[in-house]
């Protein structure tokens, strides 16, 4: 058994401080199984980059993006690694979670049931299917 990378590890402990409203609002949806029984964990490390939020058991990362983030060339790169890493994406806008929670929960249990599989580019939403994913 390996031991813990303790930079990474305090890495995510202070992301996880410093989460923005939108972040905590939807962590207070995800956390403890509360979305229908999936488990999530908060800035999960994968590779050199943490994911807001994944469902290690569905490989999905959720991201909680503010204006900053449009046209963003780092996240197209982060995106390419999590999906060549077999890791779908979904991409939620922090007034979106602020505006229609209910939306972006039911979106999130779609992608996790496979309701939702084909890619989605939107104005609130970007999901990213990995190539491993059944329809």
């Amino acid at each position: 058994m390996r031991g813990a990378n303790e930079s990474r590890t305090q890495r995510a402990r202070d992301l996880r401080q410093g989460d923005n409203d939108a972040e905590s609002i939807l962590w207070s949806e995800l956390r403890d199984r509360r979305l229908n029984g999936f488990k999530f964990v908060r800035q999960l490390p994968i590779g050199p980059y943490f994911a807001d939020f994944a469902c290690r058991d569905e490989r999905l990362v959720v991201e909680v993006d503010g204006s900053q983030h449009a046209e963003s060339s780092r996240d197209a790169a982060r995106d390419k690694y999590m999906l060549l890493n077999d890791w779908s994406v979904a991409r939620f806008w922090n007034m979106h979670i602020f505006n229609d929670r209910a939306s972006v929960l039911e979106t999130i249990v779609a992608i996790l049931e496979r309701r939702l599989t084909a890619e989605v580019s939107a104005v609130d939403l970007t999901f990213i299917p990995a190539g491993g994913r059944d329809g």
